[in-house]
């Protein structure tokens, strides 16, 4: 049955230099998230495009996620566990950073978008990637999420934020987890169910009530978001 190796940027995207490029065009199934404004973290829009590729992939999903994208995938791949296969979790940012909004300019004003990720293992295999000189997010803090989901915990040492600024171009090391992770899921019966069987979670997904949650604070915003 055909898959997809589902690519997820983060903030700002990943250009012709970066790791997820290259990783692009070194296997033939996978496909970058369309839809999303990289220069607009805005976590309820990113997490439902990537639960719509997920949702209109032919058949199981691996994703590869990286710093933001890898929050707004752990949101969609929450709400699709039979469709996604496993993920592959690199650098993932702070969600401390972040609020509902975007990027959170006052670490003291506001709930930053911690509390919306999910708070349980993933029912597919997960790796986290994590570096020890990473500005985006300590690595006390990458074990702390690796452990909430269930993640296996890989330190790759003091790698920056594992992008093009940190030399992270070609990266082989990235086929080796990602084949690592297919290995580990080999035996778990995946791919599109009948409509009826589908786990959707509907409202009581965690996007949905991430979606819920942003239209209350953009209700009490001057500026307005359209697409909520």
């Amino acid at each position: 049955m055909r898959q997809t190796v589902l690519i997820v940027p983060g903030y700002r995207g990943s250009g012709a230099g970066h790791w997820q490029t290259w990783l692009e065009q070194e296997v033939p199934e996978a496909r970058r998230v369309s839809g999303i404004d990289w220069e607009d973290p805005l976590l309820a829009r990113w997490a439902g495009e990537v639960r719509r590729e997920i949702d209109e992939a032919p058949g199981a999903v691996w994703i590869v996620a990286h710093s933001f994208g890898c929050l707004a995938s752990v949101v969609a791949a929450a709400d699709r566990p039979h469709k996604v296969a496993g993920l592959l979790l690199v650098a993932p940012a702070d969600p401390e950073r972040f609020d509902l909004l975007g990027l959170r300019r006052d670490q003291q004003a506001g709930a930053s978008v911690a509390e919306h990720l999910p708070a349980t293992s993933f029912n597919c295999p997960s790796i986290l990637v994590a570096s020890r000189s990473d500005p985006w997010l300590g690595f006390d803090a990458a074990r702390r999420w690796a452990e909430r989901w269930g993640s296996h915990l890989v330190d790759v040492g003091r790698a920056g934020h594992i992008n093009v600024d940190s030399g992270h171009g070609a990266w082989p090391l990235v086929l080796t987890l990602l084949a690592q992770l297919r290995a580990t899921a080999a035996d778990v019966p995946l791919g599109p169910l009948p409509p009826r069987a589908e786990p959707r979670r509907g409202r009581n997904g965690v996007l949905a009530r991430l979606r819920h949650q942003t239209r209350r604070v953009i209700n009490r915003q001057p500026r307005s978001l359209d697409g909520f």
